[in-house]
This record gives C-alpha cells, structure tokens and sequence, in this order.
C-alpha cells in the first residue's frame, strides 16, 4: 500500500510539473498592454459633462494609448460607470481620421484611416466607417492593403473584419492588396501572424472609395 501512494504522489507531482512547464512555454504578453494604458489627449478645446460623464476634444486632437495613435478633427469619450471607455472620432470635411498601432511582438505596424472611428477599450476594438482603409507595414514599408466601407479590427483576436455597402444601386466592394512573406522576413516560430481577415457576403458592384 505504501508504494502504491508514493506512486500516486510522483505521478501527481508529475503532471503538476507538466501543467507548470506548458503555462511556461506560452508566448508571453506585454508588460502592459495597450488597453490598460491611460489615453493622454491633446486638443485645441475641451468640455466635459459630468452628469452624462462624455467630454468633448476639438481641434487637432491627438490621443495616445500605449503604441496606439489616433488623430481626428473631433473626438467624444463616453465613459460608463465601471470607467469603461467608448472614443468617437470625426474626421474634418474631406480628410479622414487616422490610427496607428505596433503590432506585438513583431516589427509591424497597424495604421488605418476613414471619416469616422471608434474605439472600445473594453474589448479593445476599433471600428473605421465611411471610406475605410487599413494597411499593415512591415519594416516600415507597407505590405497588405484594405479597402471598404466599414473595417473592424479586434486588437485581441488579431480579426480583422470588411464591409462594403450599396446605395442606391451603387456599391463599393472589398479591395485588397495582399503581399506574401518572403523567408527572410518571416514571423518566429510562436509570434503571430498577419490578422484573419473577414468580409461580408452579399457584397455589391465595386466602386472604389
């Protein structure tokens, strides 16, 4: 009986080490991510309502939240009760907001611009509306390219989601531009990769943004 407990506590301690060491082998997370980063903003103007708790930026405003950039005309922070955060930005007649993101572990960039965006902190996704466009830079160079009206981006999930839309008979179509990786810079083993894409069915006739 003894011998059979002692096997019974090294076969526990076994597969106790085992859980141990392949919590060990997973890729590690940031420090911080950028959703737990204060958002620092600069504006030509301000005004905050504490009652609705929303405040409102205008004026080349710039807002900065760990490696993510984002730049508009107008932006209006809705924070709930929790202090969830919800950003609305607004672009400047014939001009489009921007954003830029590092991509973690890797030496890219996100960026992306459209006359209209959001970003959720809680669940860490921006939304590009109304002439929408995303590329991912590697190197500093830029690789894949999107077109639509709407493109979602969960910065969690690494998903990417692109929309087109119909009006009046008319639509606008998905565009890509997608550029292989050549060997020398592929991503290391355990990194990410580039972010799924998704589109929409249905779509309709193309008309570029």
């Amino acid at each position: 009986m003894p011998s059979n407990t002692n096997s019974f506590r090294r076969l526990t301690l076994g597969c106790l080490l085992a859980v141990c060491a392949s919590l060990l082998a997973l890729p590690s997370q940031a420090e911080k991510a950028d959703r737990d980063q204060p958002m620092h903003i600069e504006a030509d103007s301000m005004r905050h309502d504490e009652a609705r708790l929303m405040t409102l930026f205008t004026g080349k405003v710039q807002a900065t939240k760990g490696t993510l950039i984002l730049r508009a005309a107008r932006m209006e922070v809705q924070q709930d009760a929790k202090g969830g955060q919800v950003a609305r930005l607004f672009a400047a007649p014939s001009e489009r907001v921007f954003f830029r993101q590092k991509r973690e572990g890797l030496n890219e960039f996100t960026e992306g611009e459209a006359e209209q965006a959001t970003y959720d902190n809680q669940v860490d996704i921006i939304t590009l509306s109304q002439r929408a466009e995303v590329r991912i830079l590697r190197d500093n160079q830029v690789a894949d390219q999107l077109y639509g009206h709407t493109i979602v981006f969960n910065n969690t999930s690494e998903v990417m989601t692109v929309d087109g839309q119909a009006t009046n008979g008319h639509g606008q179509r998905v565009r890509a531009i997608l550029t292989p990786r050549n060997a020398a810079s592929a991503p290391a083993a355990n990194l990410p990769t580039a972010p799924a894409l998704r589109t929409s069915p249905g779509l309709s006739p193309t008309s570029k943004p």
